[in-house]
């Protein structure tokens, strides 16, 4: 492994261990595109974190874009970039679903609330699903297209299903991904939301997320038995969404404050289980 190539691997590591740890399921010639996706997911979705005013923010989002969008396959000696703009080529992945990601980032970079649950799934599309895809077309291209839709609805679990784990990091930056409509069905507001312990509506919006996730998800299961081996690591984060979605109904009112975890090991035996035997039929 190059030197480049451990910088990617690590940066995947420290800011996304769940798909590094399903990226070591892929064959081991397959692994760094994965790392590179998953690095460059990580450092879109952490630009908030790192840049605290939208403006700096969406620069960064035009730096890739722009990146992404140049003919030229010349280094800029940025590592993740290097690595991703390789991937890119060589995989032949379409660079529209890089560009519509990183549209959909911007949304990070706001307080605004989310308006409808239409717009979360769009955005869990964009986003986490469009991710999901990338990497089955890494692993297996000519099966890949196949399972497009059932990408669609793992890659919306496996997105709000974290959603739900940021509660505490978003309502602390006065931030909701919890679409307004949700919140006005559990007599709430995406200020009183963010606010204080939530008010009284927010257990109800709560489960009300925690139950559209689990819609996703039981709709991606319905046909995962399906799944070819050969995608199995593209599609193995879903692995870990019942257990996290589990975990945070048990303390749906501590969600708001805090982090529902799950340990090293449980997370091991969930992923080498679907690893090894995939997801059965429903």
């Amino acid at each position: 492994m190059s030197q480049n190539a451990k910088i990617v691997m690590d940066a995947v590591r420290a800011a996304d261990h769940d798909r590094y740890l399903t990226a070591l399921y892929a064959p081991a010639d397959k692994r760094e595109a994965l790392f590179s996706l998953y690095a460059f997911n990580a450092e879109i979705a952490g630009i908030r974190d790192r840049i605290h005013e939208a403006l700096p923010g969406e620069v960064r989002l035009q730096w890739w874009r722009d990146l992404i969008a140049a003919d030229n396959d010349a280094a800029v000696g940025h590592p993740v970039a290097d690595a991703l703009k390789a991937t890119i080529s060589g995989h032949h992945l379409p660079k529209l679903a890089f560009d519509n990601m990183l549209e959909a980032r911007i949304f990070d970079l706001y307080d605004d609330p989310m308006p409808s649950r239409t717009d979360l799934e769009g955005y869990c599309g964009e986003t986490a699903a469009a991710l999901i895809q990338l990497a089955a077309m890494v692993l297996d291209p000519v099966e890949a297209p196949r399972f497009a839709e059932l990408a669609g609805r793992a890659g919306c679990a496996q997105a709000m299903t974290g959603l739900l784990l940021l509660l505490p990091l978003h309502r602390k930056r006065g931030q909701c991904f919890v679409p307004a409509d949700i919140l006005a069905a559990a007599g709430s507001s995406p200020e009183e939301f963010v606010a204080g312990d939530g008010g009284p509506g927010a257990r109800r919006a709560v489960a009300a997320m925690i139950a559209l996730a689990r819609e996703h998800l039981s709709a991606f299961e319905q046909g995962a038995a399906e799944l070819p081996a050969s995608l199995r690591p593209a599609f193995l984060p879903l692995a870990l969404s019942r257990a996290y979605l589990d975990r945070t109904e048990e303390a749906r009112q501590s969600t708001l404050d805090g982090v529902a975890r799950l340990s090293a090991l449980r997370r091991h035996w969930l992923l080498v289980r679907r690893a090894s035997k995939g997801w059965p039929a429903l």
